[in-house]
């Protein structure tokens, strides 16, 4: 499917084309146009009259033509030039009064005047050759050399002369200043435009920054996770077997002694169960299987209906937001929250409604649980135990955020929020 802000962008590169094409056309050509209808009318109207009109517009067209050509030829004209703009208005006018003068029907080359005073003049300049050109025409609209001039005729061209500078050069002001706006229009459009990318491309950039420190965490909590292992089951499981095979020894060795083989091989069978227990627990606090076996949120559904079966609380359970997968220790981090903050509110908090809530938004996905149990005051948090500091933890070497609200009487909060990156960013 194709994309509808590239293809507005398309259509409004393709007018700003053509209207540039416009602009160019009309500025480049303006004053071949009037002389070419200054020249088309004139010979009927001079038909019968004296030949000198002719020699003048014999001498004149031509050398128009070729100092419009010489000024405002190529793509970077002359005339752009401050001085040589000035120099070739002054050209213009001149020519532009000479054929006037020799037939007013030339007054159709003020076009040209209205629209380079605007090009290649600066400040007041500009209007004073609009002012200039507009009286010439005035001149040729009153019937030029062929008008008794009287001081009618003078009020009349001088009415004239303001009516054609507010009409012609107005106009054409207002036509220049559109043109403007138009062009720094498009130029903010493309600023924006160039801003959007470079905030897209910034956009994409933090979260490849952050799908790496992500990345960089998970490797540092897998080599904390390992330490903390190798410890555990040094300290637990290793010295349990090493008693066990101490109390078995001494239990051999004491074939003669029945009460004392019996109780090295009652202590034996204590360190076993205990060692047992050690185990059972450094393989419950790895991955849970709930999550190999199902999305995050049925597995929590499934978690958090087991837990209310056996608690005997009543739980709601929802998610909002588009479920999709996630990061591996994303998941994990939520599920051991979830399940965490359920077991404390069966052990401390006494409630009777608990209602837990995965929220899956652009950036984070949330996870709330909320009880309507006895609460804690504010200092109580300190001395709560490992729990609360063990989800905080979790969450925080995920680069998330945990908080807990609550207040005697009034229940407890619990939220977790972690990024939002799917799986396949990993």
């Amino acid at each position: 499917m194709s994309d509808p802000a590239a293809g507005a962008e398309r259509t409004a590169r393709r007018l700003d084309a053509v209207e540039h094409r416009i602009d160019t056309v009309i500025a480049r050509y303006a004053p071949y146009a009037g002389l070419a209808i200054g020249l088309a009318l004139t010979p009927p109207f001079l038909a019968g009259g004296p030949a000198w009109p002719w020699l003048v517009i014999g001498l004149l067209l031509p050398a128009t033509v070729a100092w419009c050509a010489v000024f405002t030829a190529g793509a970077a004209p002359r005339a752009r030039h401050p001085v040589a703009g000035a120099v070739y208005l002054c050209g213009l006018l001149a020519s532009l009064v000479g054929l006037v003068y020799a037939s007013p029907l030339f007054g159709f080359q003020v076009l040209a005047v209205y629209l380079h005073a605007f090009a290649f003049l600066r400040g007041h300049w500009r209007f004073a050759a609009v002012v200039a050109g507009a009286a010439v025409v005035s001149y040729s609209q009153v019937g030029g050399r062929f008008a008794e001039f009287t001081p009618g005729l003078a009020a009349g061209m001088a009415v004239l002369t303001v009516a054609n500078a507010l009409l012609g050069g107005g106009g054409t002001y207002l036509g220049v200043f559109m043109s403007q706006q138009s062009t720094r229009r498009r130029e903010i459009i493309d600023e924006l435009g160039a801003t959007t990318r470079r905030l897209s491309e910034a956009l994409e950039e933090n979260a490849s920054l952050h799908a790496q420190l992500l990345a960089q965490a998970r490797e540092a909590g897998m080599l904390d996770e390992r330490a903390r292992l190798a410890r555990e089951i040094h300290d637990t499981i290793a010295q349990g077997l090493a008693g066990i095979v101490t109390q078995l020894e001494a239990a051999g060795a004491a074939d003669d002694d029945p009460v004392v083989r019996r109780r090295h091989i009652d202590t034996a069978t204590a360190l076993a169960r205990e060692s047992l227990t050690e185990a059972r627990r450094s393989v419950d606090a790895l991955g849970p299987r709930q999550l190999v076996e199902a999305r995050l949120p049925d597995a929590v559904a499934d978690m958090a209906e087991a837990w209310a079966e056996t608690s005997g609380v009543e739980l709601t359970c929802d998610t909002t937001g588009d479920p999709r997968p996630l990061l591996p220790e994303l998941e994990v981090t939520l599920f051991r929250v979830a399940q965490e903050a359920l077991a404390n509110v069966a052990k401390h908090a006494q409630a009777r409604r608990v209602g837990l809530t995965l929220s899956y938004m652009d950036d984070v996905v949330v996870l709330d649980v909320r009880d309507d149990g006895r609460g804690f005051g504010p200092g109580a948090r300190d001395g709560a135990g490992f729990g609360l500091l063990a989800m905080e933890q979790r969450v925080r070497r995920v680069a998330g955020t945990f908080s807990v609200e609550s207040a005697p009487g009034e229940g407890t909060a619990v939220s977790a929020s972690v990024p939002a990156i799917a799986a396949e960013a990993g």
